[in-house]
């Protein structure tokens, strides 16, 4: 904790998001949900995917902040355009449900997909499931919308994302 915080103080992205993980779990530290905002946010605004990823799951879940799911979106979606594949799930959830951004099956099939694509082993089996149990919603003709808007975000290395 002590390299840490002396790490996150001198302004080490990395060291700041570590630190609000201690804080958001209360490991070495007492848990406390605003001091790991406050760390996932210096973080987040450096550009680092996992402290905008983790802030975007502080505000969609209301922790140590206001609950803000449209703020939450904006968050998951800049760690989603670094490929960050646990964000581009919780992008296809948030379409999927129309938490903090019109409901879209399009959208969060597409997200879903993408996340499978890019995500660790874990993520990966969770964006399958959900895009799976989310095709048996939709049309085929919106499944090969969805495919191919997959496609072309990838592709487009993140920008030509369906937004």
């Amino acid at each position: 904790m002590q390299w840490f915080s002396l790490a996150a103080e001198q302004g080490h992205a990395s060291a700041q998001y570590n630190l609000g993980v201690q804080y958001d779990i209360g490991n070495s530290v007492h848990q406390d949900d605003a001091e790991a905002v406050k760390w996932y946010r210096l973080a987040a605004e450096q550009g680092l995917d996992d402290g905008q990823r983790q802030l975007g799951w502080m505000y969609d879940g209301g922790r140590g902040v206001p609950q803000d799911r449209s703020e939450a979106m904006k968050w998951y979606r800049l760690a989603a355009k670094q490929g960050d594949g646990l964000a581009q799930v919780y992008l296809g959830m948030m379409y999927d449900r129309g938490h903090g951004v019109l409901q879209s099956k399009i959208m969060a099939h597409m997200w879903y997909n993408i996340g499978a694509a890019n995500g660790s082993e874990l993520v990966r089996e969770h964006g399958i499931a959900e895009r799976d149990f989310l095709a048996t919603q939709m049309a085929s003709a919106d499944i090969s919308t969805a495919q191919a808007m997959a496609s072309e975000c990838m592709s487009s290395n993140y920008q030509n994302c369906g937004e």
